[in-house]
């Protein structure tokens, strides 16, 4: 099986071309073994590269555990990058089909690769069943959390997967890495959930670091980084247009008066290529659905 290892902001993947390529009938075990950074390729999870009847690709997602996610803000740059340095589809706006919908991407590009990448991560879902949680109200804002004896206050996003955005003094391992995994599985999150620890520099900046449903720690979450801008803007702590600093890299974050959409601008990185043999045992066929 060829692939790409690409990046955006550090949140790394395993890309493969279904342009091209076949792939085992169950992705979703074949994620856990291409990810493992001892005896894989080594990445957050494996993202797919696919026709689509109704954009100029589609994009499926799966965590380093297996699970599929909706969506992921990072891999769906890394894919428009891949879609337009490979000539599938050589235009600096494209549409692209997601678990969360079609989405907008708009690229910077000398001619031959694309630089950077604009996405329009679309309207932000503040009903608390839609996301999904059982907090009640709409939004959910500074909901009260109780993990392991600490109370944290909660504001609730979905991006077309699930946010849990908390505003912290200092987000250290003791949060991110110790209380993170509790709160994607605790309760309140039926589906699970990603969680942010945001440290606030001023309104337009802030420092992120994700708990990522399915992967744990990552990089860079950039569907996590608009779940914040939201999140800000609602808590009445960020204004509508901030710079996100992530372990990974910069993004930047627009959340939209006009259109309701939330805009996430950053860098996309091919890092190499490669042919990795696919173990015994897992089936082959052509065509996934």
């Amino acid at each position: 099986m060829r692939f790409t290892k690409m990046h955006g902001a550090g949140n790394d993947y395993v890309y493969v071309n279904l342009f091209e390529e076949s792939l085992p009938a169950a992705p979703e075990k074949l994620a856990p073994l291409v990810s493992d950074r001892h005896f894989g390729i080594g990445g957050d999870g494996m993202i797919l590269i696919m026709p689509s009847e109704v954009a100029d690709a589609r994009m499926r997602m799966f965590n380093s555990d297996g699970s599929e996610a909706e969506m992921c803000g990072n891999g769906l740059r890394c894919v428009a990058k891949f879609v337009y340095d490979h000539g599938i589809a050589k235009k600096e706006k494209l549409r692209l089909e997601t678990g969360a919908g079609l989405l907008a991407v708009e690229l910077e590009t000398d001619g031959v690769t694309a630089q950077r990448v604009t996405v329009n991560m679309g309207q932000p879902i503040l009903d608390a069943a839609k996301i999904p949680t059982t907090f009640g109200g709409t939004p959910v804002v500074d909901e009260k959390l109780e993990i392991d004896g600490q109370m944290f206050e909660a504001t609730c996003v979905s991006m077309g997967n699930p946010h849990c955005v908390i505003f912290v003094d200092k987000a250290d391992d003791d949060l991110v890495l110790g209380i993170g995994p509790k709160i994607e599985h605790a309760p309140p999150f039926p589906a699970r959930v990603n969680v942010e620890f945001i440290e606030v520099i001023s309104p337009t900046e802030v420092r992120q670091r994700t708990w990522e449903r399915g992967s744990g720690e990552t990089l860079a979450c950039g569907t996590g980084a608009s779940a914040v801008c939201v999140a800000g803007v609602l808590a009445g702590k960020l204004h509508r247009r901030i710079v996100n600093h992530l372990l990974g890299g910069d993004l930047e974050l627009y959340w939209s008066e006009e259109d309701n959409n939330v805009y996430m601008t950053g860098p996309a990185e091919e890092v190499f290529s490669g042919v990795w043999t696919i173990p015994q045992g897992v089936p082959l066929y052509s065509e996934l659905a």
